[in-house]
């Protein structure tokens, strides 16, 4: 029985961002659990070549070429969706850019908009396209991916405008899951921690930058894609099946202190 919960045989899910690192453990994650996942992703070569490293492991997938600040480009990729499937069950909004170098009173308006426009403007471009068909239908589930950032404020590091950015995804995700829950419409967020990839990369070369962060974690490590998807698999399932407007922070204990 429980088992079964974490099953998506036949759904159809979209990840954003989906072509590496989290999103890509994502799409992995929901193809293990037996959905059809599209790879919306603004990088038709990444994506390429995400496939063909899903494909060699027996998955199949769809990809969708897509920039989630163009709003139309959402619509219209969302309607491909449809038009082709029929339905979408699971959205995953992982897409999403970092900037970690700029002092507040520093901060020009391209850096402001440029992190604003990707991880609030759009996920919520995201989020409305393909809610859209979930309430027709009267069911879906729709996972964004936050920050702890979102909770705290990172040390040493400035980074106003990204914190921000992932606030407004924590309090969207709440005003969404309040406004869509009576017609079937789940919506949920996960809070990492600092994450293994590549874009971690430049903080491992700053060491003093690296250790804060390390000693700021009562479990002394960052975290892992897989940790993420995980989380994001239960949050996409019926396993989660209560819960929406659901902050669920994954990061290695780092707001306990």
């Amino acid at each position: 029985m429980y088992l079964n919960r974490f099953k998506l045989d036949g759904r159809v899910t979209v990840v954003t961002g989906g072509a590496q690192a989290i999103g890509l453990a994502c799409v992995e994650a929901l193809c293990e659990s037996g959905a059809f996942v599209y790879i919306a992703d603004k990088n038709p070569a990444t994506g390429a070549s995400a496939q063909a490293g899903l494909a060699e492991k027996g998955y199949q997938t769809g990809f969708l070429e897509m920039d989630v600040t163009n709003s139309a480009a959402v619509d219209a990729a969302a309607a491909r969706v449809i038009a082709e499937k029929g339905r979408v069950d699971v959205l995953v909004c992982n897409a999403g850019i970092a900037r970690s170098d700029t002092r507040a009173e520093d901060l020009s308006d391209e850096n402001w908009l440029d992190v604003v426009n990707v991880n609030l403007n759009g996920l919520f471009w995201c989020c409305r396209a393909f809610a859209r068909p979930m309430l027709a239908a009267g069911r879906g589930s729709i996972v964004n991916i936050g920050s702890m950032s979102g909770l705290i404020v990172n040390k040493p590091q400035p980074q106003a405008q990204y914190n921000a950015s992932k606030a407004g995804v924590h309090h969207l995700t709440k005003s969404l899951a309040a406004e869509w829950a009576p017609r079937g419409v789940r919506v949920n967020a996960v809070a990492p921690t600092y994450i293994n990839t590549p874009l971690l990369a430049f903080a491992k070369e700053d060491k003093p930058m690296f250790n804060t962060w390390i000693d700021g974690t009562p479990m002394g490590r960052v975290g892992e894609v897989d940790e993420i998807a995980s989380v994001v698999l239960f949050l996409a399932s019926d396993a989660s099946s209560l819960m929406t407007g659901s902050i669920v922070v994954a990061d290695g204990g780092y707001t306990c202190w």
